[in-house]
């Protein structure tokens, strides 16, 4: 069976990696498709579509979920989304995948030629691959409709959520836009980033780059810290690949206390600053420990 993995420069391209390698068996090679230039998602699917492979694995993010969903109407082929396990029986694959937000597992058998796979995101741990160059050009139909003329990046230095070992997030209970300068305040002395729930966006405190849920990111840090977060079942998709939850929070039931590994009960506004000053005086010690002879 040959195996062909759509690959960017998202991370979770490396877990979609892993995914495709450990389907086949380790005397077969996973060939792995990266394009240059501006993202365009109609050209991206014509490169796939011309080496397509028994099975075309992707990251589940935006670009691979939309670049997917062009090959699977192109080749009018099967395309199984959200997989977290894969594997070979005859000619079809045997999948389990999340369903209804990750709130549950479907096992399935996926039929037809070729097969598409997305991988759910922070469902396999990405491992190192050694990888060969060939170069392709593909076949570019003029009839192409969408390209992206201009990519907005994170500033120098910004700790992107999808990554951030530490992410601080905000609910409806941090109150206003400018309430989440506590958050950004501990997010910058842990060295991590700050998201917020989908009511957040939706209310235009925090841009949708930052939400965190279902239909936002899906993080997996080491330490996620919720404030004022109520948890519903889309937030808690977006962030229950998270080592460790503590949640800031003055109601006892919220449901994402339920989720919590530590929960502080009380007021935000005056937790978060003592978090703050504590945090300050220690690195304060730290410094001068440091520069002492």
């Amino acid at each position: 069976m040959t195996v062909l993995c759509l690959v960017d420069d998202d991370p979770a391209s490396l877990e979609a990696l892993t995914f495709a390698r450990k389907l086949v068996a380790q005397s077969h090679e996973v060939q792995a498709l990266t394009l240059g230039g501006e993202y365009a998602p109609e050209a991206w699917a014509q490169a796939v579509v011309e080496v397509a492979a028994e099975v075309v694995v992707a990251a589940g993010n935006d670009r691979g979920s939309e670049v997917m969903a062009h090959v699977a109407a192109r080749l009018d082929a099967p395309l199984a989304a959200n997989c977290v396990d894969a594997r070979v029986d005859g000619d079809s694959l045997l999948l389990t995948r999340q369903r209804w937000g990750g709130s549950l597992l479907e096992e399935a058998r996926l039929l037809g030629s070729p097969k598409l796979l997305t991988v759910a995101p922070h469902t396999v741990a990405a491992n190192g691959v050694a990888t060969n160059v060939t170069e392709l050009t593909p076949r570019i139909d003029e009839g192409v409709r969408v390209r992206v003329t201009r990519r907005e990046q994170p500033e120098a230095g910004t700790v992107r959520l999808d990554t951030a070992r530490v992410v601080v997030g905000g609910g409806r209970g941090v109150g206003s836009a400018e309430g989440f300068a506590l958050l950004e305040e501990l997010a910058g002395l842990l060295g991590g980033a700050v998201g917020g729930s989908r009511v957040v966006t939706n209310l235009g405190w925090r841009p949708h780059a930052d939400q965190v849920g279902q239909t936002g990111a899906r993080i997996a840090p080491d330490l996620y810290i919720a404030c004022g977060i109520s948890g519903a079942i889309q937030h808690i998709v977006g962030c229950k690949a998270a080592k460790r939850i503590l949640v800031i929070n003055k109601d006892e039931h919220a449901p994402i206390v339920a989720r919590a590994d530590y929960a502080v009960v009380g007021d935000l506004h005056e937790i978060i600053p003592a978090l703050v000053a504590e945090l300050r005086k220690a690195k304060g010690a730290a410094e001068s420990a440091a520069a002492a002879p």
